[in-house]
């Protein structure tokens, strides 16, 4: 691989305002031409929940390169008739075998891979033992010590993701960023001086939202404990939060986050 590489992770994209908060800051603002490489969480892209096919490759269109997910993936039923076809989206790895799509993507530079924790979330097959499983199927693929191996953590207890990085990086794994918890933490480090890490990249969407959702609905439920249908809010302004990882000889040698808000990205009050 080339010697110096520079990735831009994207936090969760919340509906139609992030979206066109991506599209702001990698088109408009021509910030896409920076990064050999941009990944983006999109598991919750359409309307809060899931991904369709029409957003998958309106975000492809922006210049991401790959698409990760976590439990949300399967939220928009229309998942089952592209998953198996797209070449940029990665589930979990640690879902069962038989699940549609893949864990992971070989790229020529970077090894893109997905991974669901288990503290607070829906019964899965172990996250350690899956990454194991996962390193070892790699090696009979491609040469790893070729490519950049990143880690998308899709997790909720932070416990859970800083044992996760360390873990993975003594199994060789380059970068792990968290996501699901849609709070950016200021934790970035590089581990050992081999895996660069942070708790969680944060989230796209409104700043006046409970993690992206209206404020009414969340509380609401939260009060009640009945299962209230969640919202997206779309008020300004649009928070963007990423990561950005430069390697040098596939080994990481910064990280910073990126925390922008936007007054405006456009229409985005109905949901397409």
């Amino acid at each position: 691989m080339q010697e110096n590489f520079k990735l831009l992770f994207i936090g969760d994209i919340v509906g139609k305002c992030a979206r066109l908060a991506v599209k702001k800051f990698l088109v408009d603002e021509n910030n896409a031409q920076k990064y050999d490489f941009i990944i983006a969480n999109g598991e919750n892209a359409s309307h809060g929940f899931g991904l369709t096919k029409k957003n998958h490759d309106e975000l492809l269109s922006y210049g991401i390169n790959c698409i990760t997910s976590g439990n949300h993936i399967w939220d928009k039923k229309d998942i089952s008739s592209y998953i198996d076809e797209s070449n940029n989206l990665v589930r979990p790895y640690n879902y069962h075998k038989s699940t549609q799509g893949v864990g992971y993507i070989i790229f020529d530079n970077i090894i893109v891979a997905n991974f669901l924790g288990k503290t607070f979330m829906p019964p899965i097959d172990c996250p350690f033992v899956a990454l194991e499983k996962m390193i070892e199927e790699l090696k009979q693929k491609c040469n790893l010590e070729e490519k950049i191996l990143f880690v998308d953590f899709h997790a909720e207890a932070t416990a859970e993701k800083q044992c996760f990085a360390k873990y993975a990086s003594a199994l060789g794994v380059n970068c792990v960023i968290g996501t699901h918890t849609h709070v950016q933490t200021a934790d970035e480090t590089i581990i050992d001086e081999n895996c660069a890490y942070l708790t969680d990249a944060g989230f796209c969407g409104s700043k006046n939202s409970v993690i992206g959702m209206e404020y009414s609905g969340s509380i609401k439920r939260i009060i009640t404990s009945i299962n209230e249908r969640f919202e997206v809010e779309t008020s300004m302004p649009i928070l963007l939060n990423a990561c950005e990882i430069e390697f040098l000889n596939k080994k990481p040698i910064k990280i910073n986050r990126i925390n922008v808000s936007y007054d405006k990205v456009g229409e985005c009050e109905n949901e397409n």
